[in-house]
């Protein structure tokens, strides 16, 4: 299992669009793919479990990846919230 601490950027927050791109980019792995934001535990493949996070610009979140393309799977989670998600910061 790999995790990793990440600050989201983009100065909405997690709402419905990027929430949706993140859901698309973890369901192309096979990998368990969940998330932390202070006391919740998010499925990153469901937008559903992302949006009720409630997850605002500059909240810090610990991704967590689980499975045989784990590495794979955290690089391009930290690049997508490091990117943020296709909105300016």
């Amino acid at each position: 299992m790999l995790s990793q601490k990440v600050t989201i950027i983009n100065t909405t927050g997690l709402h419905l669009r990027p929430a949706g791109i993140m859901c698309d980019v973890a369901q192309k792995f096979k990998s368990k793919i969940t998330f932390q934001h202070k006391s919740s535990i998010a499925n990153a493949k469901s937008v559903l479990s992302v949006l009720a996070a409630c997850v605002k610009c500059g909240d810090e979140i610990e991704i967590c990846c689980e499975g045989v393309d784990e590495v794979e799977a955290m690089k391009a989670m930290i690049e997508l919230v490091e990117s943020g998600m296709g909105e300016k910061a």
